[in-house]
């Protein structure tokens, strides 16, 4: 029998009660995490900021957003696709509204950030592909040796007693996917590519079974062969990127200057707060802020609330403190996603109709893939 849209209804609810689950879990946590706090207190501190000081937050963070497209302006340029710098910034601030109000902060915004530069400035979708899946594996290696470097440096300093050596284990672990990825890429390998063949395979089985008859049912079985050429092309972009160590090392430079600007603007405000932590204390509070954002919540709701209350209870200091360090980066977050969606929509209203650049690395035809890799008819 073939499969008929009604058959797919009884999956709806299941999606609409996860998210009410993880919406649920956000409101729970940040109750847990607020209820300890002094309303007055939190009001105290936030009161006493100087203007002065507020500019200067102001200033930093706007470095430090400036500076997260670098390293997407220069793998693009590595591949000979010159585009204003100040338009990748506008970008990335639209794709980070899109993955910071959607569950899971780190991601979710990278298909609107390939569409952008392929719909408005002609970069073939391979090319734009590559150039995201890299920048967003070097952002999260870099991320998670960054939050290996601060555990090790919190556990050395005995800064907390806090973390344990399940922990410590966890971060020992994250860096290697986005390591492994780049690692295979260097040596001309394929794995995104071979993870979707095995789909393939499986949606294969499935059409075979089902034996599928009208035309939308051959679309949605024959999507992932079309998939298959986008990603083994972007995979061989990735490839010829990765065998620049030129590139490579000034992406990687980018990424430490974007995570110096980070480090700054949280010790920053926890200077103008009167906290007057030491570098191991501001690791540490920093740390925990960061941990609570790769929990799959919209916009981290909750998790970096108790984090930061949390960390500054074991520096310490009154959960109010917490309360105002969370307050403070959830202003400036909620600020910049409402700018980013709204610039999102202006792209969206101002869509520019253009012909796709040539690639400066050619790009094998479909023949050509099918002869490089797993056959598409296979």
């Amino acid at each position: 029998m073939t499969p008929t849209p009604e058959t797919a209804r009884p999956h709806r609810p299941s999606r609409q009660w996860l998210t009410l689950f993880w919406f649920g879990l956000a409101l729970l946590l940040l109750w847990l995490a607020l209820r300890t706090v002094d309303p007055g207190q939190v009001w105290t501190l936030v009161s006493g900021l100087q203007p002065w000081q507020i500019a200067l937050l102001l200033v930093a963070n706007g470095a430090v957003l400036f500076s997260f497209s670098f390293r997407w302006w220069l793998l693009l340029r590595a591949q000979g696709y010159h585009i204003p710098y100040a338009q990748l910034v506008g970008y990335r601030l639209a794709t980070f509204a899109v993955s910071y109000f959607t569950p899971g902060p780190h991601f979710g915004g990278e298909p609107l950030q390939v569409w952008l530069v392929t719909s408005r400035h002609g970069v073939p979708a391979p090319a734009a592909l590559a150039t995201v899946v890299m920048d967003k594996t070097l952002e999260m290696a870099v991320n998670f040796l960054f939050l290996l470097a601060a555990i090790l440096v919190v556990v050395a300093t005995g800064a907390t007693h806090a973390l344990t050596w399940p922990v410590i284990g966890l971060a020992l672990l994250l860096p290697l996917a986005p390591i492994l990825l780049f690692t295979a890429l260097a040596n001309d390998r394929r794995p995104l590519t071979g993870m979707l063949t095995g789909a393939r395979g499986l949606a294969r089985q499935m059409r075979e079974r089902w034996q599928p008859a009208d035309a939308t049912t051959r679309l949605r079985v024959e999507a992932p062969d079309r998939l298959w050429q986008t990603l083994y092309a972007a995979e061989t972009e990735g490839a010829m990127l990765c065998r620049r160590p030129g590139a490579l090392a000034a992406a990687l430079g980018a990424s430490l200057l974007s995570w110096v600007g980070i480090i700054g603007e949280y010790w920053l405000m926890t200077s103008v707060l009167g906290l007057g932590l030491t570098l191991p204390q501001a690791l540490t509070a920093l740390l925990a802020a960061r941990l609570a954002l790769l929990l799959p919540l919209p916009a981290a709701v909750g998790a970096l609330e108790a984090s930061q209350i949390a960390a500054m209870s074991l520096l310490g200091f009154s959960p109010a403190t917490g309360a105002t360090l969370a307050l403070l980066i959830r202003v400036r977050d909620v600020t910049l996603g409402v700018v980013g969606l709204g610039l999102a929509g202006i792209y969206l209203r101002r869509q520019p109709t253009l012909r796709p650049q040539p690639a400066l690395l050619p790009l094998d035809e479909p023949q050509q893939l099918q002869e490089r890799g797993p056959s598409l008819s296979s």
